[in-house]
């Protein structure tokens, strides 16, 4: 195991190894077998064309063979930030191949973030496009290196500017016998966790578990070589990485097409055309997609399944799938820690429409508790605990936070408060962690106090959710100035600057006296999101 990271122990991995949930299998193992197995069916649909399985894992080789003649080795940690670009599969499996471990970024991410993830890791490469939706990444990985000198290599998709051509290295010959096989228990990439307390936690997961996930979402899902997903999601984001997403398709021998947004003037050509059979959204995507079905005529009648996730999807919303689009919804609830769960395909609507789904393995324990750690009577809210085949027993090299987030035993604790049904379904009814999820990314809100607080003309200031029709929350950041000068619009520009990824810069800045506090002298967040709501909810009536 990567040092850093915690394994499972040995008499829970000797049960998974048992009951067939960990195969022995590598993502590098699993390419070359689909590359033999279906050759020339198309693995990849995207802007620049068509590519096969026999493709993928040829080009995935001689990309290796570029990395290692690099210097880049077996172990080494990669920041990948990349678009929905077919360059993202070749870059990923290449560095399967020789076991160094890609490091999954968010094209959203700018220098405060990505200079953390290269310290932190101790980045031997870090991979960019050239441009993508009018960003220039190559000024934000010359402003990273400045602040992080360690990072020897920046390798670009595209027009290199002062950096490494990413082309460059496919003219290397494949050197098969130089690649080092990893071990499935190996950990096989770093996830970043949606965070709660300042910049992202990394997420370890194994060959083992994450091709588990894999083969049970793909399974729950019916994937097959005839199956077409669409992926409209950033796929660097474990929902549509894995739930069963790009590589759940790999995996079954599926075709994936690549949209670069989810637009529905983007996608429902793309869905038409390629006969595009599952795809998935978040919330706010969701509704657009329904009001846009209604009135346009593409046809979508090959789409079977529209998978909802990453925030809760109201069950108004959710009626309308089947009418206006005319396939079935599947919710999805998961985190890149572990636990998926899924409301099958031949569930009742009501299931379907009105829960979060069941865990996706028989191996999944849950626990519901209250705050002693209790479990709650059956029906009641309390926190989610989970631990199992594919749940982390720990983040990467942060022994503290483990100590809070795992209990004793090895369940997690998502932070989300549950409750479960009669028939074992999982109802989410929001999160203890101070965390906000605006439309499915998450914003931690002591990060982007931080910043506001290097501000000269901030005295203090605390984050939280205010309701959303569109996104579920957004944020609303309180802030009690030095000075009354201080503007919200200098206050957004000033986080702008400082790096800040843009779904984090508050979408409402509110200037106060001073902030409520509760019995013990902590800020009372719960006082500040009722107020906003209130605040929000009587300008909306005006």
């Amino acid at each position: 195991m990567l040092a850093g990271c915690k394994a499972w122990p040995e008499e829970f991995a000797a049960r998974y190894r048992q009951a067939g949930c960990w195969q022995g299998e590598t993502f590098s193992g699993m390419l070359r077998r689909r590359a033999v197995e279906y050759g020339d069916r198309i693995a990849i649909v995207s802007g620049d064309g068509r590519m096969s399985y026999a493709e993928l894992d040829e080009k995935a080789g001689r990309l290796a063979s570029g990395f290692l003649q690099l210097g880049i080795k077996a172990r080494d940690r990669v920041i990948v930030q990349l678009p929905n670009i077919p360059q993202f599969f070749e870059v990923i499996f290449a560095l399967f191949r020789i076991g160094a471990l890609p490091v999954f970024s968010l094209p959203a991410h700018r220098k405060n973030e990505i200079a953390y993830l290269c310290e932190f890791t101790e980045a031997a490469a870090y991979v960019i496009p050239d441009t993508d939706a009018g960003f220039d990444y190559r000024g934000l990985a010359k402003q990273v290196r400045d602040a992080v000198p360690a990072l020897r290599h920046v390798l670009v998709v595209g027009e290199p500017g002062e950096f490494t051509p990413l082309a460059d290295l496919y003219d290397a010959e494949p050197m098969i016998d130089m690649f080092e096989e990893s071990d499935a228990g190996d950990v096989a990439f770093l996830q970043l966790s949606g965070g709660t307390t300042g910049l992202p936690k990394l997420i370890p997961r194994t060959h083992d578990d994450y091709i588990y996930s894999l083969r049970q979402s793909a399974g729950i899902c019916g994937l097959n070589e005839y199956s077409v997903y669409l992926a409209a999601l950033p796929v660097a984001h474990n929902y549509p990485l894995s739930s069963p997403g790009v590589l759940g398709t790999l995996y079954a021998g599926g075709k994936i097409v690549l949209a670069r947004g989810g637009s529905p003037d983007e996608v429902f050509p793309l869905i038409a055309a390629e006969g595009v059979t599952i795809a998935a959204v978040v919330p706010p995507l969701a509704l657009i997609w329904l009001d846009a079905a209604e009135s346009r005529h593409f046809d979508l009648s090959n789409l079977q399944v529209l998978q909802v996730g990453g925030a809760k999807f109201i069950a108004e919303a959710a009626k309308r799938v089947r009418t206006s689009i005319g396939c079935k919804l599947q919710q999805v609830y998961g985190m890149a820690e572990g636990l998926v769960n899924y409301t099958r395909l031949d569930d009742p609507e009501d299931t379907i429409i009105n829960t979060q789904g069941r865990p996706m393995s028989p191996y999944d324990e849950i626990r519901i508790v209250d705050d002693a750690d209790e479990e709650v009577a059956p029906g009641e809210v309390g926190h989610l605990l989970t631990r199992g085949p594919y749940t982390i027993r720990g983040y990467y090299q942060a022994e503290d936070h483990n100590a809070k987030s795992f209990t004793a035993d090895g369940f997690y604790r998502t932070g989300d408060l549950a409750r479960m049904t009669s028939d074992h379904y999982l109802v989410i009814e929001g999160r203890a962690k101070d965390q906000i999820n605006r439309g499915g990314d998450k914003v931690a809100a002591e990060e982007v106090e931080n910043h506001l607080l290097a501000h000269p003309g901030v005295f203090d200031a605390a984050v939280v959710s205010m309701p959303d029709e569109y996104l579920g929350e957004r944020t609303c950041a309180f802030v009690i100035p030095y000075e009354t000068s201080v503007t919200g619009g200098e206050l957004k520009t000033f986080l702008k600057e400082r790096g800040l990824a843009v779904y984090k810069i508050p979408d409402r800045v509110e200037f106060v006296d001073s902030l409520p506090q509760t019995g013990v002298g902590k800020v009372s967040k719960k006082m500040l999101r009722d107020s906003i709501a209130e605040k929000t909810k009587r300008l909306s009536k005006k």
